[in-house]
């Protein structure tokens, strides 16, 4: 059975992996998002009351699809209708993900692990295992199935729809009722009998076999004719009762008495194990075709568990969020876009920012220090990223191309891990990037080869900028390279370049930021000054 909850005609595989996914979740501070997926905001009353512990599966499992790209607009959308049955569904959502969840912590706890690996050495405690599996499954899509038939005429996203489709055909009530017969047949060997009422039972079980005499008057040829579990009432072994039920059997004709026979119960406990296993061995094709689908429902149900619990941050923090529209590669266009990740660290509203740029390849941020530009940078990236594995974003709007083959190249701080000096670590990671580029590519630098002197660091950056530009490669950067800024701007009022544009912080009169992004052109200073005035006032003030 197939889930396709995050792709409409495949299963999860995780083959399409962003090939700088460390240095992408480092230098967006993805973690934080990935964490806070895994956290369920505890409410009462439309207040909130705490924070839950964070879930090791959900976090990973958002931070493997965030870090597989999806790379067609149609998968997008097909996402985007999921999470919106999703978050109109909430509650359902986080049932079925419980019960799945639950089911699994259940097939772990009867040695799931250790049954794959073939270290059950004991057959009748396998056999029995076996056992106990099969009526986990049973049970669990049993109760799948109840969750979604009390809920599937609000839905609409066609992924979940056919999901109930599937399941209803593949596992009908027939079929399940065909589980429990036979779970019920072999509860005299796996000890399942449920109490029917006050009185104890005890498990009184059938087995008829069919035979055929061979040379030498041997049996063979065996056949399961009958095999069935009755209960009566639980008597003690010494009873009066049940020595006159001995007695009236010793009397019968064509019976054999094995309870004071060790020899012939072993041989009878060794005819049952056989007989049980045999049975059981016939719903084998259908216990295994399931091990794989119920990892991938809990894998798949994990994403959308976590969606839910980010937005439940995103109301939070009073965040706005938009579906994303995919958009030509040279397009880039956003309405009131925010930090993120910000936002959650911080917990404030950051400011947000707008932006309206069309057959653009390459934009550089200048402008006064402190003045946002790497929030606005990192703003982008983190949108970009949420984009294309379908999440919502944290805008009013946003459109942009995809670009599968997205990278980051962020300045470092000088730290211990670094095996040499902080250039020579920039351009390692560059020559990582540009060895991976591919098709449909996306580079944000934020204050890359300022490590060393200004001239040294602007031709440098010239020249791959130059270069990833020339490949059709999409680059934002923030530089304070100032040259650099100006060399390119010079360029492309010469040549008319229309694929390039210059943003730069907005700064007002008297230094005051305001973390906007404006159209404009490089400029030659970066106001140091404003901040060393801001520290010398503050510490007037003190």
């Amino acid at each position: 059975m197939n889930v396709y909850f995050l792709y409409e005609d495949k299963e999860w595989q995780n083959v399409q992996k962003y090939s700088d996914a460390q240095n992408i979740i480092q230098d967006l501070g993805l973690k934080t998002l990935f964490s806070i997926s895994a956290k369920e905001v505890l409410s009462k009353e439309n207040m909130v009351v705490g924070i839950s512990q964070e879930d090791l599966f959900l976090s990973q499992t958002m931070k493997t699809v965030m870090m597989t790209p999806l790379t067609t607009e149609a998968e997008i959308l097909y996402r985007h209708e999921m999470i919106r049955d999703v978050l109109k569904h909430t509650e359902f959502v986080c049932e079925l993900y419980t019960c799945v969840d639950d089911m699994l912590k259940r097939w772990d706890s009867l040695g799931r692990k250790l049954n794959e690996k073939g270290n059950t050495k004991d057959s009748k405690a396998r056999l029995l295992s076996d056992i106990q599996i099969l009526r986990l499954f049973v049970t669990t899509l049993s109760q799948i199935r109840v969750l979604f038939r009390e809920q599937v005429t609000k839905l609409s996203a066609k992924g979940f729809l056919c999901f109930y489709e599937r399941l209803c055909e593949e596992f009908t009530e027939e079929k399940e009722a065909a589980f429990l017969k036979i779970l019920e047949d072999v509860s005299f060997y796996s000890g399942d009998i449920e109490s029917g009422g006050r009185d104890m039972l005890e498990a009184n079980q059938r087995v008829v076999l069919g035979c055929n005499i061979a040379n030498g008057l041997k049996c063979g040829g065996f056949v399961i004719e009958e095999i069935v579990t009755n209960t009566k009432k639980l008597r003690g072994r010494n009873s009066i009762a049940e020595k006159m039920q001995d007695y009236f059997y010793a009397q019968k004709q064509g019976t054999i008495s094995v309870r004071k026979n060790l020899y012939m119960q072993d041989e009878i406990d060794a005819l049952e194990y056989e007989v049980v296993r045999y049975v059981i061995s016939a719903c084998e094709p259908f216990v295994r075709s399931m091990n794989d689908f119920f990892d991938q429902l809990h894998f798949q149900l994990g994403f959308y568990r976590g969606v839910v619990n980010l937005q439940m941050h995103m109301q939070r923090f009073a965040l706005p969020y938009c579906y994303p529209t995919v958009g030509a590669q040279e397009t880039l266009r956003f309405q009131d876009l925010k930090e993120f990740v910000m936002a959650i660290e911080q917990r404030i509203l950051p400011v947000g920012n707008t932006c309206d740029i069309s057959d653009c390849m390459l934009l550089v941020i200048t402008g006064a220090n402190q003045g946002g530009k790497s929030t606005f940078l990192r703003s982008i990236g983190i949108a970009q990223i949420m984009m294309q594995c379908g999440l919502p974003v944290i805008a009013k709007s946003y459109e942009s191309g995809i670009f599968p083959s997205f990278f980051t190249h962020f300045t470092r701080r000088e730290d211990s891990a670094m095996n040499s000096g902080r250039l020579d670590e920039e351009l390692k990671r560059m020559s990582q990037i540009v060895d991976n580029l591919g098709e449909d590519s996306m580079v944000l630098l934020n204050e890359s080869f300022a490590t060393t002197t200004e001239k040294e660091g602007s031709v440098i950056a010239y020249d791959i900028i130059k270069a990833l530009t020339e490949a059709d490669v999409k680059v934002l950067t923030v530089t304070h390279l100032l040259s650099f800024a100006q060399r390119i701007y010079q360029e492309s009022k010469e040549e008319n370049a229309k694929n390039i544009e210059f943003f730069s912080a907005e700064r007002e009169e008297g230094g005051r930021r305001t973390y906007h992004m404006i159209q404009h052109e490089p400029e030659l200073t970066s106001f140091g000054m404003d901040l060393f005035d801001s520290i010398i006032r503050e510490e007037g003030k003190q």
